[in-house]
């Protein structure tokens, strides 16, 4: 039996609507499925159904429109010997699956939320060459996207079956990400930073977005490499790393980046080569208003 319990909830003059549907699918006939392949390499192969995408939440605003702010969807993986140990080592499941040539795919649903570019995975059943579950998971990890995400190519393919924002061509552009500023110091170390800007989004005057800085001695070798979210105040000019790992040459591992203004903005002094980045972005924002408030419900 499918139950359908539909809700909604008036927020800031925006009314907020979802509609849960509780069916357990069939992914016993899941070799049926029209699987759209995403892409492939020596551990791992993605593909997502396009027939399976569906809003289950969407914001109304007050002009009436309707924004899904929650999508789910079917993915599957198919895994090489290789791709399938690294999968069970990183699930921890290696007394389940003692021997990684059992696996061979997996099927999971998505939970996506375009404003926050955010994931769930509702539901996973790892399956072997016969079709049949040797291990299942609900209600699983939440993660952000980013360009180091496994789950980047299913995210982009999911919300452009909803949108139509060209979020596919975007993580495959050649332009993907801009530079923002350079500078070499009195000891030889040159930072370069760039920004991703298929992670771009605009709320207000924030623009939230992913960041690449990497610093390299007078040898060019890299001595440090820092992968920063920020949230940056076009309008007073100023900007807060909200989450981060960082890479050095001295522990050779990555760890949490510390905030070391302890989530308060700090001003970027127009003298400094921060500066350079901050025209940069507010460039950009004037010149791409669309892509940066897609999917915006306000």
């Amino acid at each position: 039996m499918v139950k359908k319990i539909f809700s909604a909830v008036i927020f800031a003059g925006i009314i907020f609507f979802s509609t849960h549907i509780f069916a357990a699918p069939n992914t016993e006939n899941s070799q049926a499925v029209q699987w759209y392949w995403l892409k492939s390499d020596d551990k791992y192969s993605k593909y997502f159904d396009p027939d399976s995408v569906k809003i289950t939440k969407f914001a109304r605003t007050d002009s009436g429109q309707e924004v899904a702010t929650e999508i789910e969807a079917w993915t599957k993986t198919t895994y090489s010997p290789e791709g399938a140990a690294d999968t069970i080592k990183s699930y921890g499941i290696s007394s389940v699956l003692p021997d990684p040539r059992i696996l061979s795919y997996s099927l999971a649903l998505f939970k996506i939320n375009p404003q926050t570019r955010m994931i769930q995975y509702a539901r996973e059943d790892f399956y072997n060459a016969r079709g049949q579950i040797i291990w299942s998971k609900a209600d699983g990890r939440v993660k952000e996207i980013n360009s180091q995400a496994f789950d980047e190519d299913f995210y982009a393919a999911i919300v452009d079956e909803v949108f139509r924002q060209g979020e596919v061509d975007r993580k495959n552009a050649e332009d993907r990400w801009i530079d923002l500023w350079a500078f070499t110091d009195k000891n030889g170390l040159t930072t370069n930073v760039s920004a991703d800007t298929t992670t771009m989004q605009l709320k207000g005057s924030n623009l939230i977005l992913w960041e690449w800085q990497t610093t390299k001695n007078s040898d060019n070798q890299t001595v440090e490499i820092r992968f920063m979210k920020k949230a940056v105040n076009l309008n007073q000019g100023t900007e807060k790393i909200t989450s981060g790992e960082v890479w050095s040459i001295s522990t050779k591992r990555w760890r949490d980046l510390d905030d070391e203004n302890d989530g308060n903005y700090k001003m970027i002094d127009n003298s400094s080569p921060e500066y350079k980045g901050l025209v940069r972005l507010r460039s950009y924002v004037k010149n791409y208003p669309k892509w940066v408030t897609r999917y915006a419900i306000k």
